[in-house]
C-alpha cells in the first residue's frame, strides 16, 4: 500500500540526486582546472629554463670569440649580439662574473667565470660556464642587444647594446 508520504519522498530523491551530480560535477571540473593550471606553471618554468640555458650558449661562445679575437690582435675588440628581448614572456637579467660561487651553480667550478641568467616574472636561474683566457670585468644587462668588448685594461665586459 502506498501512502501520501511515499509519493513525496520519491519527488525529493529526484531533486536531490541531481543537485549531488551537479555538485559532484563541479567539484571534478575544479580539480582538473587546478591541477592542469600547475602542470602549466611547470611547463612554463621548464621552458624558460630551456630558453635561457640557450641565450647563455650563445652568449658564451660570443664572449669566447671575442676572447680569441683579443688575444690574437691584442686591440680593443667590440660585439653587439642581438638576443631576445624576453623568454616565456619575462624580461631576464644577463650577469657576467668572474667566479661562480653561487651555491645555485654546484656543477660549476668557483674559480671559473660564468653568465648568470635570472628571469623577473617566473623563479628561474640559470648559470652558465665561460671558457676565457682574459680577465672578466663582470657587467650586467637586460635581454636584447648586449655589447662585449675587451679593453685596455685585459677585461672582457658586457653591456646594453642599445646605448
Amino acid at each position: 500500500m502506498i501512502g501520501p508520504n511515499c509519493e513525496t519522498d520519491r519527488g525529493m530523491s529526484v531533486a536531490l540526486t541531481h543537485v549531488l551530480t551537479i555538485g559532484i560535477t563541479t567539484i571534478l571540473i575544479g580539480m582538473l582546472l587546478m591541477g592542469g593550471s600547475t602542470m602549466l606553471d611547470s611547463e612554463t618554468e621548464r621552458s624558460t629554463e630551456t630558453s635561457l640555458e640557450t641565450v647563455g650558449e650563445r652568449l658564451a661562445g660570443e664572449i669566447d670569440n671575442v676572447d680569441r679575437i683579443a688575444a690574437e690582435d691584442d686591440d680593443d675588440v667590440s660585439l653587439v649580439a642581438d638576443h631576445p628581448r624576453t623568454v616565456a614572456n619575462s624580461q631576464y637579467t644577463v650577469e657576467l662574473l668572474a667566479d661562480c660561487s653561487d651555491e645555485d651553480a654546484p656543477l660549476i667550478d668557483d674559480s671559473s667565470p660564468c653568465l648568470k641568467l635570472e628571469a623577473h616574472s617566473t623563479d628561474v636561474t640559470v648559470h652558465v660556464p665561460v671558457a676565457v683566457d682574459s680577465d672578466i670585468g663582470g657587467g650586467t644587462v637586460t635581454g636584447g642587444s648586449i655589447e662585449i668588448t675587451y679593453d685596455s685594461d685585459d677585461e672582457i665586459t658586457i653591456a646594453g647594446g642599445d646605448r
